[in-house]
C-alpha cells in the first residue's frame, strides 16, 4: 500500500510537471493593461473590442480594463493623472506630449480620416463645407482630432482658421442635441454616427475630412512613460494582440459587424456601410509614416496647437514595434 502511494504521488507529481512545461503562462497571471478610448461612438476604436470578445488578447496573457472618454484632451488628462496605462488617440494628440503628458505614442493604427464626417441637418442649406465660412462647428474638447479636423480645413480651403467657429462640446450626445437646437451648424462626427442619424432622416453628410489630411495618422496608441519603463514587454504584447484583432477583424467582416453594431448600438446595415469605408483605414504594423509626421509636426504651430514643432522622440517612440520602425 505504501508503495502504491509513493508511486501514485511520483505519477500525479509528473503530470503537474508535464502541464507545466507544455503550458507555462497558463499558471501565470494575466496582466491588467488600463486602456482608454478617447471617445466611445467611433468604430475605429472598436478594435479594442473586437479583441477582448475574440480572445486574442486573453491569448497574449492581457487582461483589459476599458474605459471611454469624451475627446482626446480628457483622454490625456487620463494619462496624465495615471488612470490608464494606454490610450487610444489622435495622431494630433502627439502635441500633448510636448505639454507635459508623461506618455508617448507607442503605434500609429489608423491612416487617413475617411471615418470623420461632416454633419449637418437634413434641411440645411448648405451643400459643402465651403458654404459654412464663419459657422459653428460642434468638436468633442479643444486640441482633438475633430477639432484639428475643422481647422485644417479651414486653410485648406482658403479661409482662416477662426473662420471657422469650433464649439467644443464633448461627446456625440452633447453635439446631436446643440445641432438639433440649432445652437451650432454641424458637427464633426464619426462617419457610422452620421449614417445612423442619416438613418433616421434626421442629418445628412456633406463632407468628408479624408480629403483634407490624405497622409497622417488619424489614430495612435500612446502608453505612459513609467508603463515603458517598468513593462516594456507588455506593451509589446499589447501592440502585437492589437495588430492581430486588426487582420483579425480585415478576414472576418461578419463577425466584426457583429460584435462592433452590439458595442456601438447600430444597426447591422449602419456597421456594414462603416465596416467597407474605414477597414482599410487601419493600418497592418504601427509604423510611424515620415509624411503622415512631418504633417502633424508641421500643422501644431500652424493651428495654435504649440508654439513650435516637437522633435520626434517627444512625440513618440519606434522600439516596441515588432519591425523596430
Amino acid at each position: 500500500m505504501g508503495l502504491f502511494n509513493r508511486s501514485g504521488l511520483a505519477f500525479a507529481a509528473i503530470i503537474v510537471a508535464a502541464a507545466a512545461v507544455v503550458s507555462p503562462r497558463a499558471a501565470q497571471a494575466q496582466d491588467t493593461v488600463r486602456v482608454g478610448k478617447s471617445v466611445a461612438v467611433a468604430w475605429t476604436f472598436t478594435v479594442m473590442d473586437v479583441g477582448i470578445q475574440a480572445g486574442i488578447f486573453e491569448k497574449h496573457n492581457l487582461k483589459i480594463d476599458l474605459t471611454s472618454y469624451g475627446g482626446d484632451a480628457r483622454m490625456q488628462q487620463a494619462l496624465t493623472g495615471n488612470n490608464i496605462d494606454i490610450g487610444l488617440g489622435s495622431g494630433p494628440g502627439m502635441g500633448f506630449m510636448a505639454k507635459g503628458v508623461p506618455a508617448k505614442g507607442v503605434a500609429a493604427f489608423a491612416e487617413a480620416p475617411r471615418n470623420i464626417g461632416l454633419l449637418v441637418k437634413t434641411d440645411a442649406p448648405y451643400k459643402t463645407i465651403k458654404d459654412m465660412k464663419g459657422k459653428k462647428f460642434g468638436v468633442t474638447t479643444v486640441g482633438s482630432l475633430t477639432d484639428w479636423l475643422v481647422k485644417r480645413a479651414a486653410v485648406s480651403e482658403g479661409f482662416k482658421v477662426d473662420d471657422f467657429v469650433v464649439v467644443p462640446l464633448g461627446g456625440p450626445e452633447a453635439n446631436l442635441a446643440a445641432l438639433k437646437t440649432n445652437q451650432i451648424d454641424a458637427v464633426v462626427l464619426a462617419v457610422e454616427a452620421c449614417y445612423a442619424v442619416m438613418e433616421k432622416n434626421e442629418g445628412k453628410i456633406i463632407g468628408n475630412f479624408g480629403v483634407y489630411a490624405p497622409k497622417f495618422h488619424t489614430h495612435v496608441i500612446f502608453a505612459r512613460n513609467d508603463m515603458q519603463e517598468k513593462r516594456p514587454e507588455v506593451i509589446k504584447r499589447f501592440i502585437t494582440a492589437f495588430f492581430e484583432t486588426i487582420a483579425y477583424m480585415k478576414a472576418n467582416k461578419a463577425r466584426t459587424v457583429e460584435i462592433t453594431s452590439k458595442v456601438l448600438n447600430f444597426s447591422p446595415e449602419v456597421i456594414s456601410r462603416t465596416y467597407d469605408e474605414e477597414i482599410s483605414m487601419l493600418k497592418d504594423d504601427g509604423r510611424f509614416e515620415p509624411d503622415a509626421v512631418k504633417l502633424i509636426k508641421e500643422t501644431l504651430p500652424a493651428l495654435g496647437i504649440l508654439e513650435t514643432a516637437p522633435a520626434d522622440d517627444v512625440m513618440f517612440t519606434t522600439k516596441f514595434l515588432p519591425s523596430g520602425g
